[in-house]
């Protein structure tokens, strides 16, 4: 069929240059009107520095590329409780179409004991997508957050305005993980969350019309929670490696975290815990016996951990030092709660001699951040579920060193050794496999997703 569009009148280049951006250049001659449109509800957006933002962050440079149009619905960053880190806006498109919304102040709420950023958004979100929904039309409505509440609303604009909406599980919702630990390891407010999630969860997923996950150990969980998933599509995407962010991260010169320049530094950037602190024993066990067999090396490097806690900024509990302690390697060990700007971190990876990755215990795990530090080309060892996918990713691109959490002492111990002697001697070569890399990039990652929207949406 012949279309509509009337052919431009201007030179080509001369246009192209003038509408720089891909969406800006498809704004002009009027190719918006075929593409379909995508609702993306994320409460945190740049600036806001969140774990749970990045999978829509990132993205969004790929959806028109694939046929679909994103508004993203996030909520003002000035109800928002985290880091603001303004570069953040740098790394979205221009003509990104963002809609905020208000969030009551957990000034007020935590009186109550509310605290939460999805239920204080929760009645302005109601209020603010009907009001988008009844003046436009969207074929898709798309949740990507782990403020959980507010995928409720999916349910009822499905209901009102006939919207199919698919579900991003960045992590469990509704979890018994916690349920067999000592109260010491489980979360603030555990009980309470626990009874809210397990009321709200089936609320939401009964009506959901497609499944995305980082790990398909979730999708399972909650296939044989609600049978009226088993049915819809469903996919297994990580995030992906956006190279753009580390371009960003070259660019600034962060605050120092290591305090003496004559040190080699072991590197970690990101949450701590309790389930992490197995893999933690393996690392620091092993390297207490390179101090005792080989100290001139390993009396060089120190390791590093930064951001270990989500608590605010000077209340986190520390995860890490104290299992040093308890293996006695504690002058080694330093480990900083407080979390810091995004690419600040990233530009800590950039200036690590070696970076380390403690695993959880939970074979669900996926490490989201294994893509940024594969992208900064330093030495990388890693220790994980043997089921985790973080495993099985750093093993098919040969890009670090991995163990599993069920391997001796000794066998860490002679991984660490031989990576220790390869910095210290300066022959380390990074050997990562670039081509199959390209799969996990967020190009790729967004592609998988929007297989999975068009599936639903016809």
């Amino acid at each position: 069929m012949e279309n509509n569009i009337s052919k431009p009148n201007f030179d080509i280049q001369k246009l192209k240059k003038r509408y720089k951006t891909h969406i800006e250049w498809f704004n002009y001659i009027g190719v918006n009107k075929f593409l379909k449109k995508l609702l993306i509800i994320s409460p945190h957006f740049p600036p806001i520095n969140a774990a749970d933002m990045h999978r829509v962050r990132q993205s969004v440079w790929y959806f028109e590329d694939f046929g679909w149009k994103p508004t993203v619905v996030c909520v003002d960053e000035k109800g928002v409780e985290g880091v603001e880190e303004p570069l953040l806006l740098e790394s979205l498109p221009n003509g990104l179409e963002i809609i905020k919304v208000k969030a009551f102040s957990s000034k007020w709420t935590r009186k109550v004991g509310l605290g939460a950023l999805a239920l204080r958004s929760l009645f302005f979100y109601f209020n603010k997508v009907n009001a988008v929904l009844k003046k436009d039309s969207f074929n898709l409505i798309y949740f990507s957050t782990t403020q959980f509440p507010v995928l409720l609303l999916g349910r009822y604009w499905k209901w009102r305005f006939q919207i199919p909406y698919v579900i991003d599980m960045q992590d469990p919702w509704h979890s018994t993980y916690y349920l067999d630990k000592p109260k010491l390891e489980r979360p603030s407010k555990y009980w309470f969350s626990y009874n809210l999630n397990k009321w709200l969860e089936p609320i939401a997923m009964k009506g959901c019309d497609g499944l995305i996950s980082v790990s398909e150990a979730y999708i399972i969980q909650l296939q044989s929670r609600y049978s009226q998933l088993i049915n819809k599509p469903s996919s297994v995407i990580t995030f992906g490696a956006f190279t753009k962010d580390l371009e960003i991260a070259k660019q600034i010169k962060p605050a120092s975290f290591f305090k003496e320049e004559t040190h080699r530094n072991i590197v970690y950037v990101g949450r701590g815990g309790f389930d992490m602190q197995p893999a933690l024993f393996l690392v620091f066990s092993a390297f207490k016996i390179g101090l005792a067999e080989n100290p001139e090396l390993y009396k060089q490097f120190r390791f590093i951990f930064i951001g270990t806690s989500y608590a605010p900024k000077g209340q986190g509990k520390k995860t890490i030092e104290p299992v040093a302690e308890t293996i006695g390697i504690c002058d080694y060990v330093t480990e900083y709660t407080d979390r810091v700007a995004y690419f600040e971190g990233l530009s800590m990876l950039l200036k690590a001699d070696l970076l380390f990755i403690p695993g959880s215990d939970d074979p669900a795990y996926t490490a989201s951040k294994l893509y940024p530090y594969i992208l900064a080309k330093k030495p990388i060892m890693g220790i994980f579920h043997p089921a985790s996918s973080a495993k099985s990713i750093l093993e098919e691109t040969n890009a670090g060193i991995v163990c599993a959490l069920s391997a001796s002492i000794q066998i860490v111990y002679r991984e660490l050794d031989r990576t220790l002697k390869s910095i210290n001697e300066n022959t380390y070569s990074n050997e990562t496999e670039w081509a199959i890399f390209e799969k996990y990039s967020a190009k790729e990652m967004t592609k998988k997703q929007v297989e999975l929207f068009d599936m639903v949406a016809n």
